[in-house]
């Protein structure tokens, strides 16, 4: 199978596994009734996997913490955490299809912006008339799905 297809479907099952996973943290959270407890439990049972998979695959790590990896890359963990913490907290309240949908939407915006300024040492992608295009449709894509939008309107 061509490498690139077979990115695009692993990336496809994380895709889909997203709106499950918030819907399994929402439930988690709202059953609790703490969204923190949740994403605790959560970032637990992540980490024993974690662990699990690193030992398996490459065995114990000489260096957990490198010299050679710039500080900004663990900042990725701080986003992890915001990112389980809020749709923990908002899915049950405003809907899966509503909070994921303005995921993408700020997905996009950052993904466009990482891409066109090769931010974090990224391959650049420059802003083209054909991907703005792209990107407003995809954008007018996301608001059409929404179950309600900002201000209570349906």
């Amino acid at each position: 199978m061509n490498s690139s297809i077979a990115y695009a479907l692993l990336m496809l099952v994380a895709g889909i596994g997203i709106p499950v996973m918030a819907t399994l943290n929402g439930g988690l959270g709202a059953r609790l009734q703490s969204p923190a407890l949740a994403a605790t439990i959560l970032f637990f049972v992540a980490l024993v996997l974690a662990i699990s998979y690193l030992i398996t695959t490459e065995g114990f790590p000489e260096k957990i913490f490198p010299a050679n990896v710039p500080v900004y890359f663990y900042f990725g963990g701080f986003f992890v955490l915001f990112y389980i913490l809020t749709i923990t907290w908002v899915a049950p309240r405003f809907g899966i299809s509503n909070a994921i949908a303005f995921v993408l939407l700020g997905q996009l915006i950052a993904m466009s912006l990482i891409d066109h300024f090769g931010l974090m040492g990224v391959q650049k992608f420059t802003m083209s008339l054909k991907r703005l295009t792209g990107l407003g449709v995809m954008t007018i894509g996301v608001f059409l799905v929404l179950n309600k939008v900002p201000g209570g309107a349906r």
